[in-house]
């Protein structure tokens, strides 16, 4: 037997390396036998890199989603990784709504009318938890941390994670969604996050490129690498719903730093004086929402998945030399 998946947002970072990850190997979904991809479906607005397209198991969907939905026929599976990235979706109210709010309803709306209910993952975002202006800081975050967002785009993460789990009651899906931390290093052009600057603090100056850090250097910061997000998208979908448990979102580990600790890791193994191509600016904009998002985090839940958080900031930069090589 093989499997056939859905990826939303296939084409961007996270999507390509999670579509690399499932044609290198079977996975066995919600807990069943691992199996071989028979088709993962890759739906987004652009098309993804040419090692993906160029695979016959590889189906590729471009544009709208609510509209690449239809004729897309049943699945075993859907990583939902789709959607506006914070800044943009702050400067743009209704552009956020449409893709991270109705073209989410859309996607399960289409998997409740499948024959059998899919395996769903929904990549919400630690941007669910923010400093309160009549309660105060957030402080150290668990499992049972009350989310309260405050910017437009955890909002919307938020109402998603409520729908999936919602449809997952109903029995329509079988939903798992897992709050992603900061992931650095991405590599690639920066995109419109707030947080986009703390892959760009490490992956220009590599490259011999001035980046600027909008926030305070001593400014708190949770992150993850791409490896470890990898890990954790997986197993949301690979382990059996007993296992999973809660409907309630899962935070996932996270690395806490700050961006001169990142600096100094950066000159540690890319060579001294590396982090002298950061401008240490201030973003009021950037800083404000950066700031909001909490920094430190107790995830026992994911910590009994057998996930956890990279152990320093220079592991996360070899990493990221190791895949330039």
């Amino acid at each position: 037997m093989s499997t056939r998946i859905v990826i939303t947002g296939g084409a961007g970072f996270l999507g390509a390396v999670l579509a690399r990850r499932l044609l290198e190997a079977p996975i066995g979904l919600g807990g069943a036998a691992p199996e071989e991809i028979g088709e993962l479906v890759l739906v987004d607005l652009f098309d993804p890199p040419a090692d993906l397209t160029e695979d016959e198991r590889v189906r590729v969907v471009t544009g709208d989603l609510t509209a690449a939905l239809a004729g897309l026929g049943p699945v075993d599976a859907i990583f939902h990784l789709a959607g506006v990235v914070s800044g943009a979706a702050e400067a743009d109210f209704d552009l956020g709504l449409r893709t991270n709010l109705d073209a989410t309803r859309s996607l399960l709306e289409y998997a409740r009318g499948l024959a059998v209910p899919p395996v769903l993952v929904f990549s919400s975002s630690l941007a669910v938890f923010g400093t309160d202006p009549a309660i105060g800081p957030v402080g150290d975050v668990d499992d049972n941390t009350l989310p309260r967002p405050q910017s437009s785009y955890g909002i919307q993460k938020f109402i998603g994670e409520q729908l999936v789990a919602d449809y997952t009651r109903k029995g329509f899906v079988r939903g798992r969604s897992v709050r992603l931390m900061t992931v650095s290093v991405r590599p690639g052009k920066p995109n419109a996050a707030a947080s986009s600057f703390l892959s760009g603090i490490i992956r220009e100056p590599i490259a011999g490129i001035r980046a600027a850090c909008p926030v305070p250097r001593d400014t708190p910061i949770a992150l993850s690498s791409p490896r470890k997000t990898l890990a954790g998208l997986l197993c949301a979908a690979e382990v059996d719903d007993a296992t999973w448990g809660s409907r309630t979102a899962m935070n996932l580990p996270a690395l806490t730093t700050t961006p001169e600790e990142m600096a100094a890791a950066l000159d540690r193994v890319a060579g001294a004086g590396t982090s002298d191509l950061i401008d240490w600016t201030d973003d009021p904009a950037v800083g404000a929402i950066v700031r909001s998002w909490p920094a430190r985090f107790h995830t026992l839940r994911a910590e009994k998945l057998g996930l956890e958080p990279e152990q320093s900031f220079d592991d996360i930069v070899r990493a990221y030399l190791d895949g330039l090589k």
